[in-house]
């Protein structure tokens, strides 16, 4: 999943090397019914805005709690309560904690940029804003970009009958596919560099495939939108959002604080110090605690020199990560048992996932590399996912890098571009879908945004594979 693609959001490149380092837990021994929890939490997600919208909009946070503490205290009895201990601690620690703070200063930043002025929503505006918000993504992270470039599509839109397709198709190219040409963009590829992977290798081995997705996916959307908007009841007789204001930008200083979010979080990767501390058996360096308390610092400037007419122009408001913060709150801790049990490969439940990667000959099989990380990232963290099959592949970043290319090109291509197959796939997708909900968009539900990915995205993705990892 990108959840904790999990969140990657970046929606997580800052959760660096201690991602890689799951509590210590053997997967092997676990049954595969303590992925009960986690799925169950999946299925919440996807059925109860449908089946009790009201109850879900006022109880999402407790049914979370729910299903972690349903996972917690079972684990606990089994293994005991220190080792129920060190997995919430683990999951705190070096995964949300982390994944929330960083989360927190790119949508308090974005959320204090304003664009004003009337932009209007034709079909070759809003195609113009989503390759802008591709570009950006593998320099600022798809979390960042999504935050900067939702608010402004949005409310180009708001004169228009039909626009939950403009937030869809935002999701596929700005959220997910966006980020796949640098370690920047998205979090497993920062976790392959920090492997040994070349900071351009990915942009110099599946930049076709990136240029091929987004390319087919823009013109799609253009066909879509220019369809929608030639439509005679398509435009409202009054446009919401007045044309009284030049284009130009309030907030702009909060330009300087997305830059330093992106040097905190590259500093993280690079500063190497052997000083940190064990906290129940999670190791929490001073690399990271320097990043997050910058990050935390960074927030509460935004939050300080923001004039508060920027964000009553930006309808900001805090709905949107708190939805994000309690859900996924669940999700890190139900996940722990399911990346354990990945991690204990063939010897593990799910070591038919595994093995199948593998062709009779004993060599990768590229195309089931790229399917079986997609499909898992787009349900799980696919940072762990990522590192899954980087190790299964053999964990020699030079040998990948090289005489094992097209397997490591289609791990990152199914880690990266797959996180948009569902809304949890990857941390900017419920963080953008709660943004357009909180603005009025009807958003498809959880299995009707899956019909369009599976209509759209999937047919791309077998003709990828066919072309460039067969």
């Amino acid at each position: 999943m990108t959840i904790p693609r999990s969140l990657a959001a970046l929606g997580l490149m800052l959760l660096g090397p201690g991602l890689a380092q799951a509590a210590e837990l053997d997967g092997s021994q676990l049954s595969i019914w303590w992925g009960v929890p986690f799925a169950g939490i999946l299925l919440s997600i996807a059925v109860l805005p449908l089946l009790a919208p009201s109850f879900w909009h006022h109880h999402f946070g407790k049914v979370a709690t729910g299903w972690a503490l349903l996972f917690l205290a079972p684990f606990a009895r089994e293994f005991g309560a220190a080792a129920a201990g060190a997995g919430l601690v683990h999951a705190l620690l070096a995964e949300y904690i982390p994944f929330i703070i960083l989360l927190t200063a790119l949508f308090t930043v974005a959320g204090g940029i304003y664009i004003r002025g009337n932009l209007h929503g034709s079909p070759g505006l809003n195609t113009a804003i989503l390759a802008i918000g591709a570009v950006l993504a593998s320099f600022m992270g798809t979390t960042g970009a999504s935050m900067l470039m939702v608010r402004p599509l949005i409310r180009a839109n708001d004169n228009r009958q039909h626009k939950a397709h403009v937030v869809v198709f935002f999701i596929f190219i700005v959220s997910n596919a966006g980020g796949s040409l640098t370690p920047l963009g998205d979090p497993p590829l920062f976790l392959g560099f920090l492997k040994g992977v070349d900071f351009f290798w990915t942009l110099s081995h599946i930049f076709p495939e990136t240029l091929f997705l987004v390319g087919t996916l823009l013109a799609l959307f253009f066909l879509l939108d220019s369809w929608y908007y030639h439509r005679r009841e398509e435009i409202l007789p009054v446009d919401p959002t007045p044309d009284t204001r030049r284009i130009g930008f309030d907030g702009a200083a909060n330009f300087w604080l997305l830059g330093a979010i992106v040097g905190l979080v590259l500093l993280s990767g690079f500063w190497k110090s052997p000083l940190s501390f064990d906290v129940l058996g999670t190791e929490v360096g001073l690399p990271g605690l320097v990043r997050d308390a910058g990050l935390i610092a960074v927030t509460l400037l935004s939050l300080k020199i923001t004039p508060p007419q920027v964000h009553a122009d930006n309808q900001f408001s805090w709905g949107p990560m708190l939805e994000v913060a309690k859900l996924f709150a669940g999700i890190f801790l139900t996940i722990i048992p399911v990346i354990a049990m990945l991690k204990a490969g063939v010897n593990g439940p799910f070591g038919a996932i595994v093995a199948g990667v593998t062709r009779p000959d004993g060599s990768p099989d590229p195309a089931m590399y790229f399917w079986a990380a997609g499909v898992l990232s787009s349900f799980l963290d696919n940072a762990p996912t990522y590192l899954v099959f980087f190790n299964t592949a053999g964990g020699d970043p030079q040998q990948l890098m090289t005489a094992m290319a097209p397997t490591l090109a289609a791990i990152s291509a199914g880690a990266v571009f797959m996180g948009a197959n569902s809304y949890i796939g990857n941390a900017p997708n419920l963080m953008v879908k709660a943004i357009a909900e909180d603005r009025g968009v009807k958003m498809p539900s959880f299995f009707g945004y899956m019909a369009w990915s599976g209509a759209i995205l999937i047919p791309l993705f077998i003709v990828m594979t066919f072309i460039w990892f067969k």
